[in-house]
């Protein structure tokens, strides 16, 4: 296996994960990729996604459920797998764009053909994609917001919020012709400078998911509101671009 800044109980679940899809699969299991902040060494246990793409020569829900009770296994429902085929990856970049550029900027090869390595992604519609998903955004949080009974649920729609807003935004300089960081903290001075989004918000509450500050009711509050608003100032620039 690829060596991973993954802990070893991480890196011991991919390798039996990716040996069971071997054994179920055999000729028909094209790649096994670990992508994203598994892949980069920014994994955080607690908060991280360990998204893997699987390709296969069939993704049939027939062919799938041959690995149903394996992703169902407790020790594997840490794992976020997204199975394809060679051919619908090809034919769905022009409309996933930010999810393959991602996955293209951070990956590890567990298993078999580098699907990502020639993958060609078609960025025309980029910005379309950023608009409409910031925009779905801005409404599901305003939502779930007046839904919050208490601190606990406060702030883990803040910190999940957060997670995908500054994915989203990393795409806005994509838009501007740069290459963003994949480091948080980098990437976060990146968008304020390019932007003007408030990076002493963006911070403080990146800073408060690593674990490294305790926020009060009041304060995550707050945090929230502020927040907000500047995923408002965002869907504004969006919609300029």
């Amino acid at each position: 296996m690829t060596q991973l800044n993954l802990p070893q109980k991480v890196k011991n679940n991919l390798e039996d994960f990716t040996k069971r899809l071997k054994d179920v699969y055999k000729d028909g299991l094209v790649s096994v990729i670990l992508y994203g902040s598994a892949a980069s060494g920014e994994f955080a246990a607690k908060h991280s996604n360990i998204n893997l793409l699987i390709v296969l020569r069939d993704t049939g829900l027939g062919n799938l459920t041959k690995i149903a009770k394996t992703i169902n296994t407790p020790r594997f429902q840490t794992l976020n797998p997204f199975f394809f085929t060679e051919e619908y990856m090809a034919c769905s970049t022009d409309v996933f764009p930010i999810e393959f550029l991602d996955m293209k900027e951070n990956y590890a090869l567990i298993y078999g053909k580098d699907v990502l390595k020639n993958l060609h992604i078609d960025i025309k519609n980029l910005r379309f994609q950023c608009e409409h998903e910031l925009k779905a955004k801005l409404i599901n949080i305003k939502r779930l917001y007046l839904r919050t009974r208490n601190e606990r649920e406060l702030k883990n729609l803040m910190l999940q919020s957060f997670t995908s807003v500054v994915h989203l935004l990393r795409n806005l300089i994509r838009l501007k012709g740069k290459v963003p960081s994949y480091s948080k903290d980098v990437l976060i001075k990146e968008i304020s400078k390019e932007f003007g989004i408030a990076d002493s918000i963006f911070s403080k509450i990146y800073t408060a998911k690593k674990g490294n500050v305790r926020l009060s009711y009041k304060e995550a509050d707050a945090l929230f509101c502020d927040f907000a608003k500047e995923l408002e100032k965002a869907v504004d620039i969006v919609d300029r671009l």
